[in-house]
């Protein structure tokens, strides 16, 4: 795999978690540690796109 097309992929399962995050918090039952793993999941696929990006 390129190095464009896995940072491609990583921005797309950033998005898909991002909408997921947003779901998550507007539903009145989520339990507030899955959102939180999903924003940590988040924010690691964030750090390794800056990674790869520079």
């Amino acid at each position: 795999m390129s190095l464009g097309a896995h940072l491609q992929e990583l921005k797309k399962k950033h998005a898909t978690l991002s909408a997921k995050v947003e779901e998550a918090q507007r539903s009145p039952g989520t339990d507030d540690l899955a959102v939180r793993e999903l924003k940590k999941e988040k924010l690691r696929l964030k750090e390794e796109i800056s990674r790869i990006s520079v």
